[in-house]
């Protein structure tokens, strides 16, 4: 196996999603993470990945014939361009409208989008505002 490098965050290692058309998949997502600048981390005809996220045909091996649920997930901005670059791209990818780019009540620095992708999943992309990290991400190397 080839060394992997790997970014990541605190609670979540991956998240697997099993859609029922991996090339419009793969069209939405490359579109939203070039957008939020995350590099792809690999593919196959039946597969393909970024950091935590898996997303597989529903007949790849890894998904046992079954398409998962509709799913929520928000991916992190590193400022306000970003979500409305998301936005934007992710539109043009085929996504469908769940909420253009603004402040949302959760809290005063809220600043978010959503689109649902292909499958229906409602996937947001949220600035949080002016933070100090104590890193941009951890790096794991295996």
């Amino acid at each position: 196996m080839e060394t992997q490098q790997l970014y990541r965050g605190r609670l979540i290692d991956h998240i697997q999603l099993v859609v029922a058309d991996i090339a419009a998949s793969k069209k939405f997502y490359q579109a939203v993470f070039g957008a939020i600048g995350i590099p792809m981390g690999g593919e196959a005809d039946d597969h393909f990945w970024a950091d935590e996220l898996f997303v597989s045909s529903v007949s790849s091996k890894e998904a046992a014939g079954v398409l998962t649920g509709r799913t929520h997930l928000a991916f992190q901005a590193n400022d306000r361009a970003t979500v409305e670059r998301f936005h934007t791209a992710a539109l043009a990818a085929g996504g469908k409208d769940q909420g253009a780019p603004g402040a949302r009540r959760y809290h005063s620095d809220y600043y978010a989008a959503f689109v649902l992708d292909p499958d229906g999943n409602n996937i947001e992309v949220v600035h949080h505002g002016p933070a100090n990290r104590s890193a941009d991400a951890i790096k794991i190397t295996f």
